[in-house]
C-alpha cells in the first residue's frame, strides 16, 4: 500500500531531547542516593512509561521516592529545554519538504510535547488534534492505540501510515498497530528483528526511504 500519511514520535526523533531528559534524571535521582551513569539511564528509559521509571529506580534504591519527585524532575527537565533544546539535524528541512499529513504520538505529557516542538520551531508543522500524548489515550507503547488514534484522526488506513520511532517501545506499538515502522537510529539488526520495515541513519534520508518502500 502507498504511504498516505506519517506518524512521528517526538523524543529522540524529532528532537534531540533524549540525553538532555536523561542528564537531568542522573542528576536529581543521585540526590537521593541513586547513582546512575547517564549510558544506563538511556539504556534503561528510554521510551519507557515514567511511572515504570520511577519504579525501576524505587526498586534499584530499596525504597519509595517522595510524591514530589515527578513533578520536581519535570520541573528541571523543562527549564533545561528552554535553553538546551535542539531538533534534529534535518527536522526542519524534512517537514517542509513532506506533503504528507504529519502526526505525533509520544509517550510525554502533552505539556512536554508543545515545549519541545514550541521550542525547536517544529510546532507550526503540526495541528492541534493531530498531536497524541500517551498521557491523554490512557495507553503507553507498546500498546498501539496511540498509533490507531492518530490514524483516525488523520482518516488514513493503518497500513498506509508510516511511523517514524527511535526506541524499542515506540518500534514495538507501530508494528502491533500494523504499521510499516521506520527505526531512527537503531542498530539494523535489532530494529529488523523488532519488526521494523527499515532502518533510519538521518532525517533527510527519509524521503528515499519512503520512496523505495
Amino acid at each position: 500500500m502507498p504511504i498516505r500519511a506519517i506518524i512521528f514520535d517526538c523524543d529522540g526523533t524529532l528532537v534531540d531531547s533524549e540525553t538532555l531528559a536523561n542528564r537531568v534524571l542522573v542528576e536529581y535521582a543521585a540526590e537521593f542516593g541513586l547513582m546512575l551513569s547517564l549510558e544506563e539511564a538511556m539504556v534503561r528509559f528510554v521510551g519507557s512509561k515514567m511511572d515504570d521509571c520511577v519504579a525501576d529506580m524505587e526498586n534499584q534504591l530499596g525504597k519509595a521516592l517522595p510524591e514530589h519527585f515527578v513533578p520536581e524532575f519535570r520541573r528541571r527537565m523543562e527549564r533545561v529545554f528552554e535553553t538546551e533544546l535542539e531538533p534534529l539535524p534535518g527536522a526542519h528541512a524534512l517537514l517542509a519538504r513532506l506533503e504528507h499529513p504529519l502526526a505525533v504520538a509520544s509517550s510525554g505529557p502533552r505539556a512536554k510535547i508543545e515545549l519541545s516542538l514550541g521550542v525547536t520551531g517544529l510546532r507550526p508543522f503540526f495541528s492541534d488534534d493531530l498531536i497524541f500524548s500517551a498521557y491523554e489515550i490512557g495507553h503507553w507503547k507498546p500498546d498501539p492505540e496511540i498509533f490507531l488514534c492518530a490514524a483516525d484522526a488523520l482518516s488514513v488506513d493503518p497500513a498506509e501510515c508510516l511511523v517514524v520511532e527511535d526506541s524499542v517501545p515506540g518500534i514495538r506499538g507501530g508494528v502491533a498497530a500494523g504499521m510499516p515502522t521506520i527505526a531512527f537510529r537503531q542498530g539494523e539488526g535489532q530494529a529488523l528483528e523488532l519488526g521494523a520495515v527499515a532502518v533510519l541513519d538521518s532525517l533527510t534520508d527519509l524521503p528515499d526511504v519512503i520512496a523505495h518502500l
